[in-house]
């Protein structure tokens, strides 16, 4: 119904490789996308009424659903054409409408997410992940001087062996270090005015990178346009710092 249905639609193709499927009968305009590996939907196009999301008017829109971590969710949802999940898990999924009051880039930017948590892990490769650190809330350069090995919350489904990048915000707006993951799911409560955890992670230090080698400037070529949660490393990416930045 709405032209950037049609141009998400596309963008998925190109870049996944996967057509909308369209599997209920009742509802006939409903279209999945779904990892051909893994089968996992990563994203779900609807036509409802516009009271189903709450909005004080009636008439039919379009949305999609994409899968998200909760903190990231929780963060969006203070932003315009961004709501709670309709029809699905509103902890892990959110409803953006398709009438570009969302970008083109913002919303292929979210799929991104949403797909990386339909990979399938081949051959018991190592996951790699981003996560940000706000230096006004957490020292990590003074931590790591006391131990190379430090906890970190956990709210993605990493697990042992995985690498993670930890992308430094102002004012060093880089990729800083890079760790791996050494245990999980270790049981930590935690909470104050800007965090909330229930559960960390161990991670080991392996290197750490040049202020401005791995900018935010630089990610962005990869595809990269916001940190605000863990998030997939792009493959893409991970080749360019084993080739450049790791030698």
């Amino acid at each position: 119904m709405y032209e950037q249905s049609n141009r998400i639609t596309k963008a998925i193709k190109e870049k996944y490789g996967d057509k909308p499927e369209f599997e209920w009968e009742k509802f006939p305009r409903f279209a999945t996308f779904r990892n051909k590996d893994s089968k996992k939907w990563y994203g779900i196009i609807m036509n409802i009424d516009k009271s189903k999301l709450g909005i004080n008017s009636t008439g039919e829109i379009e949305i999609i659903n994409i899968k998200l971590e909760s903190d990231e969710i929780r963060y969006l949802l203070k932003q315009d054409g961004f709501y709670p999940a309709y029809h699905m898990n509103k902890k892990s999924w959110i409803t953006v409408i398709l009438n570009n009051t969302v970008s083109d880039e913002n919303i292929m930017s979210l799929i991104e997410k949403s797909y990386s948590y339909t990979v399938t892990n081949k051959n018991n490769a190592k996951n790699e992940w981003i996560i940000p650190a706000n230096p006004k809330y957490f020292d990590i350069e003074k931590a790591l001087k006391e131990n190379s090995t430090i906890m970190w919350k956990q709210s993605t489904d990493i697990k042992i062996n995985d690498i993670v990048y930890v992308y430094v915000a102002k004012p060093y707006s880089s990729i800083m270090y890079k760790f791996k993951v050494i245990e999980v799911n270790i049981p930590y409560e935690y909470k104050d005015e800007n965090l909330k955890m229930q559960k960390v992670m161990k991670m080991d230090l392996i290197r750490r990178y040049e202020e401005g080698k791995l900018s935010f400037v630089k990610l962005k070529e990869f595809g990269i346009n916001a940190i605000r949660g863990p998030r997939n490393m792009p493959l893409t990416l991970s080749k360019y710092i084993d080739t450049k930045s790791d030698k």
